[in-house]
């Protein structure tokens, strides 16, 4: 489990490597995410002594939010001055997620059905 930690903690040093060196517009960890899973995907799997500290994190996902709570309530003024370009980047951002996951899921979706339909040899109609 150890390991796991020190390699998910090794991909963020990375990704807040990059953003230092290059001055991208982008938080480090989550170029050290991409960096992770552009290895993950090149393994074909996740390995266990990875996937069991990843797990460990999510059971606790909760507690990571404090900290942006905390920056929230801290930083509330910035937020009341700008307030309108905030809700209107949320609801942007909402809908063009909204409209990408259903561009992606549903071809997806139906080459998922028509697979299982050749598996089972067309039963179910």
């Amino acid at each position: 489990m150890l390991i796991g930690f020190l390699i998910l903690l090794v991909f963020q040093f990375a990704g807040e490597l990059v953003v230092t060196l290059t001055g991208m517009p982008v938080p480090g960890p989550v170029v050290g995410m991409v960096f992770l899973l552009a290895a993950l995907v090149v393994n074909g799997s996740v390995p266990h002594y990875l996937r069991v500290p990843g797990e460990a994190l999510l059971k606790h996902l909760a507690l990571l939010f404090v900290p942006a709570g905390v920056g929230l309530m801290t930083h509330f003024g910035l937020l009341k001055q700008d307030w309108l370009a905030i809700l209107v980047a949320l609801i942007v951002s909402t809908a063009v997620t909204i409209i990408v996951t259903a561009l992606i899921l549903n071809p997806s979706a139906k080459k998922l059905h028509k697979v299982a339909e050749d598996v089972s040899g067309g039963e179910g109609r």
